[in-house]
């Protein structure tokens, strides 16, 4: 069993940044992909960003590409969202999960295949 919980979330102007933290529980984090969604008001969840166990691979939705970085530190158990640029379209409340099939080599961006997943944190973006 994993335990995810997320942190760092908050009210922010457009055009600021925010940077989320995703904290696990247990020794397997470090042979997980990992991977952030997010559920705006009105609207189904939606994939943000996922890395690959090792932290070699990163993936991106197109509408956060380029001012969002995912990362993760394997020896803190820890997976970060940096959130640059934000926009009010941002706003949704933000999820992290993990994907246990160990040492995969690429992540997936799929909903249905992360099996763990924390209890949200809260991004209001105000314009």
């Amino acid at each position: 069993q994993v335990q995810l919980v997320e942190s760092g979330g908050g009210l922010v102007q457009a055009g600021g940044s925010l940077r989320l933290s995703c904290v696990a529980s247990g020794r397997a984090f470090s042979t997980y992909g990992m991977g952030w969604f997010r559920r705006a008001p009105g609207k189904g969840r939606e994939f943000v960003a996922a890395v690959t166990w090792n932290g070699g691979r990163t993936y991106y939705a197109d509408v956060v590409k380029g001012r969002f970085t995912i990362s993760r530190d394997n020896a803190k158990n820890t997976v970060y969202l940096q959130m640059n640029s934000l926009k009010g379209e941002d706003t949704a409340v933000y999820y992290c999960a993990a994907d246990p099939r160990p040492w995969a080599r690429s992540a997936t961006t799929a909903e249905s295949e992360y099996e763990y997943w924390g209890q949200g944190t809260q991004v209001t973006v105000s314009s």
